[in-house]
């Protein structure tokens, strides 16, 4: 009776301890969701309003086109053709996308990160020269590898990244993520092309430049390579 007793405890602080992992927030879909005592006036959930699964159809699972090569005529040289909720509507609390980036020769998809999503990468054709940097508490640490076609490699959720067209002609790579909506900071574009500008003393101290090659980044064209 005593192994009994012992062996319904030991399940019972199991099933609580279970219940304790998963008593969570789940994890936001969108920068922010700001909230409303006033349902009238609320326009966003975190994530996407549901269709009444009933009314759904085989289109709601379905994406056509990523076959297609996109245009990196831009002054990156890369296209990033995003598949994600917006794109799918089945996606939705799915916790998966991709992506298809095209690159021409020495194009560049530039330090980036997506904030709630890690990302493993597929070379189809080329060869690319990729990188993502560590936090600060792991002395932001460079990890770098020249990929071929048929290589894999994985950039970790929220660490910035990279990826080089280093090849004698175009590259074809596709990103699959763990979020529906992965979301995309291009750290250029977020610094010195915020609206409105980040006050240039704020960047001159942070870059330890001075306040002019601060305004000069700030007068550029930061071209946004996704679509």
């Amino acid at each position: 009776m005593e192994g009994v007793h012992f062996l319904i405890n030991t399940l019972a602080i199991l099933a609580f301890a279970t219940i304790l992992v998963f008593a969570s927030d789940p994890s936001p879909l969108q920068d922010f969701c700001v909230a409303l005592n006033d349902t009238k006036s609320a326009v966003f959930v975190n994530g996407k309003f549901c269709k009444d699964p009933k009314l759904a159809n085989a289109n709601d699972f379905f994406f056509s086109g990523l076959q297609i090569a996109r245009s990196t005529q831009n002054p990156l040289g890369s296209t990033v053709t995003a598949v994600n909720v917006d794109q799918i509507a089945g996606l939705n609390t799915l916790g998966i996308s991709l992506a298809r980036i095209d690159f021409a020769r020495n194009g560049l998809n530039p330090p980036h990160t997506h904030p709630r999503a890690t990302e493993i990468l597929l070379v189809l054709e080329g060869t690319l020269y990729v990188g993502f940097v560590t936090s600060n508490a792991d002395n932001n640490r460079l990890f770098t590898k020249v990929l071929n076609k048929g290589d894999v490699f994985v950039f970790p959720i929220g660490l910035i990244h990279f990826q080089l067209n280093v090849g004698e002609g175009d590259a074809v790579a596709q990103a699959a993520l763990s979020s529906q909506n992965p979301g995309v900071i291009t750290i250029a574009n977020a610094v010195f092309g915020s609206d409105p500008p980040i006050n240039p003393e704020v960047l001159a101290k942070a870059f330890q430049v001075d306040n002019k090659a601060v305004e000069y980044l700030q007068k550029q064209f930061w071209y946004d390579n996704n679509n």
